[in-house]
């Protein structure tokens, strides 16, 4: 499977995590979502055109997740490999 389609599946993956409604405070729900709006942004654009900011914001992401959400954390995770083996 080409990356850019797994990485798609990886945040298919996640919204519907997302969906199975967790117990997650508003504020780290709005985060999350806001994160994955702009991950589906970015990657519509061309691999060249995309920040590497994107890895970072995904990363501290997951980081914060970890404890109480290792799922969650470990589908962050995930994308952030498959960003690494794109060039993102």
């Amino acid at each position: 499977m080409p990356a850019r389609e797994k990485l798609q599946e990886q945040v298919n993956i996640l919204r519907e995590q997302l969906e199975q409604d967790p117990p997650l405070p508003a504020e780290k729900r709005e985060a999350l979502e806001a994160l994955l709006a702009r991950f589906e942004t970015q990657l519509e654009l061309e691999p060249a055109t995309q920040t590497p900011s994107i890895s970072d914001d995904v990363n501290q992401a997951a980081i914060e997740f970890d404890a109480d959400h290792p799922v969650i954390s470990g589908t962050l995770r995930n994308i952030m490999i498959t960003l690494g083996n794109i060039g993102i």
